[in-house]
């Protein structure tokens, strides 16, 4: 398991001023009571296994260097690893930043949190409605793949944490040291994403907090603000897997499962937008923030995006999801809820997804509320059945946020029934990797709580370049150009915000 961390140079990447109170760059004036997540010990074990760690300075120097053995490094985009030397089959290590600590306070309310976000530099957001967090700059980050990319960053997480010295006067889910997170659809897909801002401002319930990290080296620059640029002129085209290829896929995934070989499967397809400069991710998180509030906006490592679906939400010993599948969209019908909760392809279809989180969740709780039958929930562009689960966790099981999202994903939602064979059929049918495209994203703090949604609605944002994606669940009864309709209307709202000016932006 190959895998990277980076703490980034990056000068402007400290506090900037919220509304009107003014975030101090550095912790000074009180005294500093060190906290540990999760009561850990203070004590720093001597080594991060198998991590690569560069200080953040202005200037970037080596600190010594501790080779570990056996551990190769596959070549990735981690270009801002380039101050360190190169290794053959290893991975280097360096001691973390003596000093590092992390402060957490009270702030009066900051306004509207992505109005926040100081430039297009990799935005970190996870917000729903006037709730949850944006972030900038980079502390920390590591990079992951493969079957163990849950176990791997959930250790080094950890690992990270222990070391800090925590000053938190909030006590809240989402206070201290947090890392927004995002991993991909499948094992072998490269790109799993753990980043650490340097910036974190977050509201809950009308409660607002500011975390900052501080290395003890003095003052640092602010930030300056960019104004958010609109996407401007937008040219589509096809992307992996074109529209006559995806009905193709989705008549093919019917025939295997009218042959019984599987009972579900979520397929999907691609589409490229281009623009004629890079696409800056603040005005697509402000188009989909303003369309779809009840939906979480999120933005990590360039995957923007607005879920409606909770994989999974941890706080303080529980556990909570919201299953989504079955759908149906405006025009269809008088009666869209009456229509979807009669419909048993999409009883069935729910039934499934809502089984398969059950039975993942059970062996890690002591009690799981699983209801008997969906609710409706409505979007502006769709209506799907939902199901909202909720459990206690099991004190002696492996629980942490990360560590539950390695038990349930992928669900039937966007994987299918078996697992295996659905998540092999997908492979084989949409004939592309889909990234971090239904994958868990979302964020996780020192104690381990914290929120993923499953990246739906989504674009991954490269420059100029944005690659689109929606899916639909493929049962027996499915009819491949209804589905083909399906998978259009889901792509509606990351299209509207991309395309549409009209729609206010991140920042005036």
């Amino acid at each position: 398991m190959a895998r990277s961390l980076s703490t980034a140079p990056d000068s402007a990447s400290t506090a900037r001023t919220v509304a009107s109170t003014a975030i101090p760059a550095t912790i000074s004036g009180n005294r500093v009571v060190t906290k540990r997540p999760n009561g850990r010990s203070s004590e720093a074990s001597s080594s991060i296994a198998r991590v690569r760690v560069v200080p953040v300075v202005t200037h970037p120097t080596l600190l010594p260097l501790v080779a570990l053995p056996v551990w190769p490094v596959p070549p990735g985009p981690d270009a801002h690893l380039g101050a360190l030397p190169p290794t053959l089959g290893k991975v280097t290590i360096a001691a973390l930043p003596t000093g590092l600590g992390v402060r957490t306070r009270p702030l009066d309310d900051p306004g509207r949190l992505l109005d926040l976000l100081p430039d297009d530099r990799n935005p970190l957001s996870w917000v729903r409605a006037a709730d949850g967090l944006v972030g900038w700059g980079e502390v920390a980050r590591i990079t992951v793949a493969g079957p163990d990319r849950f176990a791997e960053a959930d250790a080094w997480w950890s690992s990270f944490t222990e070391r800090l010295d925590v000053h938190d006067e909030v006590g809240a889910p989402g206070s201290g040291p947090v890392a927004f997170a995002s991993f991909t659809f499948a094992d072998d897909s490269p790109g799993s994403v753990l980043v650490v801002p340097r910036v974190l401002v977050a509201r809950r319930d009308g409660v607002a907090w500011i975390t900052e990290f501080s290395h003890g080296d003095g003052p640092s620059a602010v930030r300056a603000v960019s104004p958010v640029r609109p996407s401007g002129t937008l040219r589509f085209a096809d992307g992996r897997l074109p529209v006559a290829g995806y009905r193709r896929a989705v008549a093919e995934a019917v025939r295997r499962m009218r042959a019984g070989e599987l009972d579900k499967a979520a397929i999907a397809h691609d589409l490229l937008a281009v623009g004629d400069a890079p696409l800056d991710a603040r005005f697509l998180l402000g188009g989909l923030a303003e369309r779809y509030p009840t939906c979480w906006s999120y933005s990590v490592d360039g995957l923007v995006g607005a879920t409606p679906e909770m994989l999974v939400r941890r706080t303080a010993g529980t556990v909570s999801s919201r299953v989504l599948a079955g759908t149906i969209w405006p025009g269809e019908s008088d009666d869209l809820p009456g229509q979807l909760l009669g419909s048993a392809k999409d009883r069935h279809e729910h039934a499934l997804a809502v089984d398969s989180l059950a039975a993942a969740l059970r062996p890690l709780c002591t009690e799981l509320t699983v209801p008997q039958t969906p609710s409706v929930i409505a979007l502006p562009n769709v209506s799907h059945l939902a199901s909202d689960v909720h459990g206690t966790l099991d004190p002696q099981a492996p629980t942490s946020l990360l560590q539950l999202a390695a038990a349930v994903h992928p669900t039937a939602a966007v994987g299918g029934t078996p697992r295996d064979a659905a998540v092999a059929l997908i492979a084989e049918l949409e004939g592309m990797d889909r990234g971090r495209y239904a994958g868990p994203v979302g964020w996780v703090d020192g104690n381990g709580d914290g929120e993923l949604g499953i990246a739906l609605r989504c674009a991954q944002l490269d420059g100029p370049v944005a690659r689109l994606f929606a899916g639909c669940g493929i049962v027996a009864d499915s009819d491949p150009d209804t589905e083909v309709r399906e998978a259009a209307a889901k792509m509606v709202p990351i299209r509207d915000a991309l395309e549409d000016a009209d729609i206010p932006p991140a920042r005036a």
